[in-house]
């Protein structure tokens, strides 16, 4: 089976946008570490982040589902042996801040993942929790991992990570003295947002382009609510979808603003875009608004390579949108774009080669030159499996001249199940074929 987009009339409404992915992980684990009782809504209910849920059950912590994106989390202040393999399903954020949670306790864990987990390199992770003391059998998934007797550690990262300094910072909650991590560049900040809502004793000193961590071990966390806002990686695709369709004015509603996240919307005005923000407001230690999109001209940019700590997540359907755009649109600095779900510099070339769009692929990007008019469309694309290159593939065919499909759809259900069903309600085409 495979899902076909058709070119659609305007597209218009308003949407709420999924929880964030990376706060609702993030939010799952944090509680299962905390002592007493969390009540999280507006969780992303994805594969990914039920992959989480179910690893903190194993790790010891009550779950219990109260309703849509409501889940009250038991935590007893550590984490337990758990009876079985940890399996984190596709996701990388899931396994690589379990790892960095179960560290700093006396237990042995199996890790695994799907196939294309698997593929995916842990060893920035590891070196790191190795250092502090945490021993590995095997540097990508399945591996195991042997925590507890953790030291504090001065770690100076070699590239930004969200993830490797997560891990970090984790495992130091539960390591004598100060653990300190210094970034080269600020990567997004949603962990240390969320230590402070749990009570943790963090600080956070600017340093150059970077910033420099300090979490002090012994500590224990306390159960905290937590209302996660929306996902800007998943509400950018209904906001591009409007810029690129003629007629169309969508709204997103409470998509998360933290300026770590935004990058795609900042590089999308400065190509033209009418995109506005209201409705500015705070929840769960984040600031939110509402975002609206309407059709626009576009034009080529440059995108700052320093911006893609702040939209790594983003380029395959920016480079949709550029690919709508009028002149050159050069991504650079996104080699990560390679080890994530799969390629996607290569998978997002190819398929929007397929489609008629000009373009040029680098080691470590790609350049993308529109004309200022639909592509031609009319591709079956491969999407390797990966989420963020399907729904990017079916924006571009609700706009271009043909229709798009794309393969594996049931893939898109790791980080956004409810995608075909948003898109159809603002009067996109988006249909099952052979």
């Amino acid at each position: 089976m495979r899902l076909l987009a058709t070119p659609s009339g305007p597209l218009v409404g308003r949407v709420r946008a999924p929880g964030d992915k990376s706060i609702s992980h993030r939010a799952l684990i944090l509680a299962a570490m905390a002592e007493g009782e969390s009540e999280i809504t507006g969780l992303l209910e994805s594969d990914d982040v039920l992959a989480t849920a179910r690893a903190i059950e194993a790790f010891g912590a009550g779950v219990e589902r109260l309703g849509e994106g409501r889940w009250r989390i038991t935590g007893h202040g550590r984490l337990a042996q758990p009876e079985g393999v940890i399996d984190c399903g596709n996701s990388g954020t899931g396994v690589r801040l379990m790892m960095g949670a179960a560290a700093g306790y006396p237990i042995t864990v199996v890790f695994d993942g799907d196939a294309s987990l698997r593929k995916r390199p842990m060893g920035r992770v590891i070196e790191p929790l190795r250092r502090m003391g945490a021993r590995f059998e095997g540097d990508r998934l399945p591996l195991v991992m042997h925590g507890g007797g953790l030291e504090a550690i001065r770690y100076v990262m070699p590239v930004a990570s969200a993830q490797v300094k997560s891990a970090v910072l984790l495992a130091g909650c539960n390591a004598p003295g100060d653990t300190v991590v210094v970034e080269p560049a600020r990567s997004r900040d949603h962990t240390e947002r969320m230590l402070a809502l749990f009570g943790a004793r963090l600080q956070t000193e600017p340093a150059g382009a970077g910033a420099t961590l300090t979490a002090a071990g012994g500590q224990t966390l306390r159960g905290a609510p937590i209302e996660v806002p929306g996902d800007p990686s998943s509400a950018a695709f209904a906001l591009v979808a409007a810029l690129i369709t003629p007629g169309s004015e969508v709204t997103a509603e409470g998509v998360l603003l933290n300026p770590l996240r935004t990058g795609l919307f900042d590089t999308l005005v400065e190509m033209g875009a009418d995109l506005t923000v209201s409705n500015r407001r705070e929840a769960g230690g984040e600031a939110v608004g509402d975002l609206t999109a309407r059709h626009s001209a576009l034009a080529g940019v440059i995108v700052p390579e320093a911006r893609a700590p702040a939209m790594i997540d983003e380029y395959p359907v920016l480079a949709v949108a550029a690919a709508f755009a009028r002149g050159e649109t050069v991504m650079r600095g996104v080699g990560e774009l390679r080890v994530k779900e799969s390629d996607r510099i290569a998978l997002m070339a190819r398929g929007l080669e397929a489609c008629g769009v000009d373009l040029e692929e680098e080691p470590e990007g790609f350049i993308v030159r529109g004309t200022g008019a639909p592509p031609r469309g009319g591709a079956d694309i491969e999407t390797g499996g990966d989420h963020r290159v399907a729904m990017s593939h079916l924006v571009l065919g609700l706009a271009a001249g043909a229709p798009v499909s794309v393969d594996e759809p049931d893939m898109i259900a790791t980080s956004f199940p409810g995608f075909v069903r948003m898109m159809r309600r603002l009067g996109g085409e988006i249909g099952e074929t052979g």
